[in-house]
């Protein structure tokens, strides 16, 4: 600290006293070091810049004008810097390009930075700075040409000295909390080739100014909170490629300049719009449609029919139009897309059967047609598009058998056909020979091993013995015509009694052994005692030494539980997919909660159990149930958690009265909370992997606490299906990734189960329902709800009309969009919180207007 200070000192003392002609002292040189001193280098990446050199031209991230030697650029990405950035960079009188991104910088930025006469690149993107961002910052733009401060903390509004950058082709402020109205003035700025205000709190119509923007390559407005409709002024940016307004509250119809303008890439996914689709691409329009490559329609309220003249564009790589409400048929035309690689029709209207076309669509990779009304067989000619990784018909009414063909799709990792009519054997192959029974429910004709349902064979003729006879026994006038009341047994026959008397054989071996090692596990399980000989759970525990590896993080040693305590129902608290949960004591009598894992089978060995579990115990956070500490022995292993009282977030949704049920706001908080935690564990690098409401508990104040997070660490491999029946409880928490060998599970699957917690909050009503003759999923339930306008019957009757419906509609939406079908789709976690915090505050700032 004392040599910090003491370079402090020496370059102020520099900076002041020193003249700028004084040539024996390179001022770039002083500028730089001050930089440097202000920062933390925990890496020691700016170790070569030394105060003693002539020029930083050699340094780490400088670059410098090889006639002039003066610097140009600063480039200082991903370095894990951190502190405030001062004003020593306006020694910088030549700097070009300023690159900070990818560090912890916090702070404002300086309004002065923006002024260096010679700056064109501002990249601050990725950091931790905050607050509004200075209105003298663009005051002094002369040169600049490009400026990101994506991902950060900014808030406020856009200021409007940002008007005067006529030179600005570049603009980037997505992912911050910037809101008020997206300014009309933005409009005026003639020379922008990419605007992205994505991920901000913009509220308002989208300007009608945009259409001036004529060098306009890149807009990218999604996720905010824009309404309206899209201008039609848009058809004067006859530049534009890239067009995004996903996630926002658009209505109206689709202009025809979405297909006029040549663009590459379209996106409205998850907007309210209402035009009917027939408008769309024709062979009649112009063909810069062929340039369209990206078209996403989903999560809105398309009407009408998919166009027939579908397959003109050409280029197409995605096509999206899930979750709408599209009618007819699925046109034959669309086997003319021969690049498509996503198709993805879900959750619409669509009748007729699939046609045989699509299986001209070399390129497909994920063919999505599930939650139609579709008829008729699975094509043989979908065996064709050997690049196929996903098939989802499921929820549709498609009859006969499933194309043998299908078992020759090297690529195939998910295959989902449940829920219609389909009938006779699976496919072979070595994806049919694993895939999840999930996949195949609700087809009660389907056979083979993955359904547990044997296949009619046509079978010979049995062979018939008679032991009395020496002729051939099918011979006519044999003595088997004779003597009726002999022995007749058919091999058939022989081979079933066979198996029968080793199955049994084996069954009664197998009963021995579990009664022995049940009998035995008592004695040999080396479980922490417990003094007294009552099993009460509230007595105090003593320390057995020699019962297995006692590691408390607190440094307290004085903690057992006995084999009894763990046995007794009085003291459970519930299980899970990892095991159960008792009630005990430690030595100063304060209460844990003891999980005694059922997976030891699985469990990693004792050096990398006590690794992970390790890693675990340092992990705090308001919103996480804190692990204190945890016991090994080969055959048994414990974790010992902080005491939660308040029970589960499950049983104050579903199992309590409705007066004592949750508030709004106690339900808002929660979810809050659980978001918090969520983005925490992300940080991490901690996946939950077992998200639910029995793992969300309530404090004694009302707060949230998570548990349970991290446990599939311990097991030796994250193996998908080991996972999932370990995890039934989770039904309907479980993202889809889950059943799909090959995709990576990623914090996504995180925020799936998150997006189900939060419908069942709002709701109190449990993910997956099953009624007399149907099955009602929550996220179906709620989507209908809303486009139907049924808000209120879709929030939980016990609030009584009592919420605010600013914030039930957009945390429900919040909720549909974590639940999306593909994982890129929906957003990190730290999204979702700054979304959150946007919903109260929107919310709020409602209630004081009126």
């Amino acid at each position: 600290m004392r040599k910090v200070l003491k370079v402090l000192i020496f370059l102020s003392f520099l900076l002041v006293v020193v003249r700028p002609e004084d040539p024996t002292i390179n001022d770039e040189v002083l500028g730089l070091i001050a930089f440097k001193a202000n920062l933390h280098d925990p890496d020691s990446k700016l170790i070569s810049w030394n105060v003693d050199d002539n020029n930083p031209c050699n340094w780490v991230g400088v670059k410098c004008d090889v006639r002039t030697n003066r610097v140009t650029e600063v480039a200082l990405n991903g370095l894990s810097l951190s502190g405030r950035i001062g004003r020593c960079l306006l020694q910088l009188k030549f700097l070009q390009r300023l690159s900070l991104s990818k560090n912890n910088f916090t702070g404002s930025i300086d309004p002065g930075l923006a002024r260096l006469s010679s700056l064109q690149v501002i990249d601050l993107s990725e950091n931790s700075f905050s607050g509004p961002i200075p209105e003298e910052f663009f005051e002094q733009c002369m040169f600049l040409k490009e400026i990101s401060l994506a991902r950060n903390g900014f808030s406020g509004a856009i200021p409007q000295s940002l008007s005067s950058c006529s030179t600005l082709l570049a603009l980037n402020l997505s992912s911050n909390g910037l809101s008020g109205q997206v300014p009309s003035w933005i409009g005026e700025m003639r020379s922008l080739e990419t605007l992205d205000l994505s991920g901000n709190g913009f509220l308002g119509t989208i300007p009608d100014t945009m259409g001036n923007l004529n060098l306009l390559k890149v807009l990218n407005f999604s996720g905010n909170g824009l309404t309206g409709s899209l201008p039609e002024s848009m058809s004067s940016c006859k530049s534009l490629m890239v067009v995004d307004f996903s996630q926002n509250f658009l209505t109206g119809n689709l202009p025809g300049w979405v297909f006029k303008l040549g663009l590459q890439r379209f996106s409205v996914s998850q907007n309210e719009l209402t035009s009917r689709v027939e408008s769309s691409p024709s062979e009649s329009t112009e063909p810069v449609h062929e340039n369209l490559q990206v078209l996403d329609l989903s999560d809105n309220k398309f009407s009408g029919t998919i166009p027939s003249g579908i397959g003109v564009l050409r280029s197409l790589h995605i096509l999206k139009m899930s979750r709408n409400s599209l009618m007819g048929v699925i046109p034959a035309s669309i086997g003319a897309l021969k690049d498509i690689d996503v198709l993805d029709l879900s959750e619409n209207r669509l009748t007729g059967e699939i046609p045989s076309q699509i299986g001209d669509c070399s390129s497909l990779t994920s063919l999505i047609l599930s939650h139609n009304y579709l008829t008729g067989p699975i094509p043989a000619k979908i065996a064709n598009l050997s690049n196929l990784q996903t098939i989802d018909f499921s929820l549709n009414n498609l009859t006969g058998t499933i194309p043998k063909q299908l078992g020759n799709l090297i690529h195939l990792f998910s295959f989902n056909v449940s829920h219609n009519h389909l009938e006779g054997e699976l496919p072979l192959g070595s994806f049919f020979n694993t895939i999840s029974p999930s996949s195949l429910s609700g087809n009660p004709s389907l056979c083979g091993a993955a359904v547990n349902r044997s296949c009619r064979g046509v079978l010979p003729k049995p062979i018939v013995l008679n032991p009395n006879s020496s002729t051939n026994p099918s011979t006519p006038g044999s003595s088997s015509n004779i003597h009726p009341k002999k022995i007749i047994l058919s091999i058939s026959a022989l081979i079933a009694i066979g198996a029968a008397a080793v199955i049994a054989l084996g069954v009664v071996t197998i009963t021995v052994l579990n009664l022995r090692a049940r009998s035995a596990a008592p004695l040999s399980a080396a479980a922490p005692t417990m003094s007294g000989g009552d099993e009460d759970c509230s007595q105090s525990p003593t320390t057995d030494a020699n019962s297995g590896k006692l590691v408390m993080f607190s440094g307290d040693p004085n903690f057992s539980a006995s084999t009894h305590t763990l046995l007794n129902k009085d003291c459970e608290l519930g299980r899970g997919g990892f095991g159960a949960v008792y009630q005990a004591v430690l030595h100063d009598g304060r209460p844990v909660a003891i999980k005694k894992l059922t997976v030891s089978s699985l469990v990693k060995s004792q050096e990398d159990f006590e690794r992970e579990v390790k890693k675990l115990g340092k992990i705090r956070h308001p919103n996480l149930v804190m692990l204190e500490g945890y016991y090994w022995t080969p055959s048994l292993q414990l974790l010992i958690y902080e005491f939660v009282p308040g029970g589960s977030l499950y049983k104050h949704l579903h199992e309590s009265s409705a007066s004592n049920s949750l508030s709004w706001q106690e339900r808002f908080d929660i979810i809050v909370g659980t978001a918090k935690s969520l983005a925490y564990l992300h940080q991490l690098n901690v996946i939950h992997y077992n998200l639910k409401s029995s793992n969300v508990l309530i404090d004694g104040s009302g707060e949230p606490k998570v548990g349970d997070f991290g446990l599939a660490k311990l097991l030796p491999m994250l193996d998908r299906y080991v996972l999932s029946s370990k995890m039934q409880s989770a039904l309907g928490y479980m993202a889809p990734e889950f059943a799909c060998r090959g995709v990576k599970i990623t914090e996504k699957c995180d925020v799936y189960g998150f997006g189900i917690l939060v419908l069942e909050v709002v709701t109190g009503r449990r993910p997956v329902e099953y009624m007399e003759d149907d099955v009602v999923v929550l996220s179906d339930m709620v989507r209908g709800a809303l486009e139907e306008g049924q808000v209120e019957e879709c929030v939980d009757g016990r609030l009584q009309g009592e919420f605010p419906a600013e914030e039930a509609v957009p945390l429900m939406k919040l909720g549909l969009i974590c639940t999306s079908q593909v994982p890129s789709n929906r957003p990190d976690m730290g999204e979702v919180v700054n979304i959150l915090e946007l919903i109260k505050c929107t919310s709020e700032g409602q209630e004081e207007s009126s």
